[in-house]
């Protein structure tokens, strides 16, 4: 039986044996208009639509970062429909992803046409209204210990953004007044907050 949670359900798949990559990416590709992901157990999450607040904030999100993106031409930007393969097993999929050049272009065209299987660089993630604070801090967690170099949790109710690094969380940005900016990952990246109010 699934178990229930506000923001979706858990399908525990341990009595199966679980799904293999390749059953999972089909499961995945028949069920295209559900966000899915797996965790590094085997155990499925299959996540409610986004409200309408959270769509426009994840695509603000996403033009600023593509407008930066178009400019520099340093790297790609992907959405929140986009499959990530990471280390540990696990199949996440960021609100907003973005990978350097050089390393999106060493992929396959296979790798690219499946879920890619590295951790992008740089990732945002946006806390709906029903999404669990925790849970979100616990899943960059696994992004950074699986490759990911720079992380940004925003948190548009508190107006707060949780900055990870290969360190971990190494900074909390208050306020949506002030732009917040990248590292030199992503030169002269910043991201204007106050346009997800």
């Amino acid at each position: 039986m699934p178990e229930l949670f506000k923001y979706g359900v858990s399908l525990d798949m341990s009595a199966s044996g679980g799904m293999t990559d390749e059953e999972f990416y089909h499961f995945c590709r028949a069920n295209d208009h559900l966000r899915i992901e797996r965790d590094a157990k085997g155990e499925i999450w299959i996540m409610s639509p986004t409200g309408g607040f959270t769509g426009l904030r994840n695509n603000e999100i996403s033009r600023q970062l593509g407008n930066w993106n178009y400019e520099y031409k340093l790297g790609y930007v992907f959405d929140s429909s986009t499959g990530y393969k990471l280390a540990n097993n696990a199949d996440r999929s960021p609100d907003v992803s973005w990978i350097k050049k050089e390393i999106f272009e060493s992929l396959s065209q296979k790798e690219k046409e499946r879920f890619l299987p590295i951790a992008p660089n740089f990732i945002i993630e946006l806390k709906s209204k029903s999404d669990s604070l925790k849970q979100l801090k616990l899943k960059m967690e696994e992004w950074i210990e699986n490759g990911c170099q720079l992380g940004w949790l925003i948190d548009p109710y508190d107006e707060k953004v949780y900055v990870y690094n290969h360190e971990g969380l190494t900074s909390i940005h208050e306020g949506f007044d002030i732009p917040i900016k990248a590292n030199d990952l992503l030169p002269s990246f910043e991201l204007v907050l106050a346009e997800l109010r």
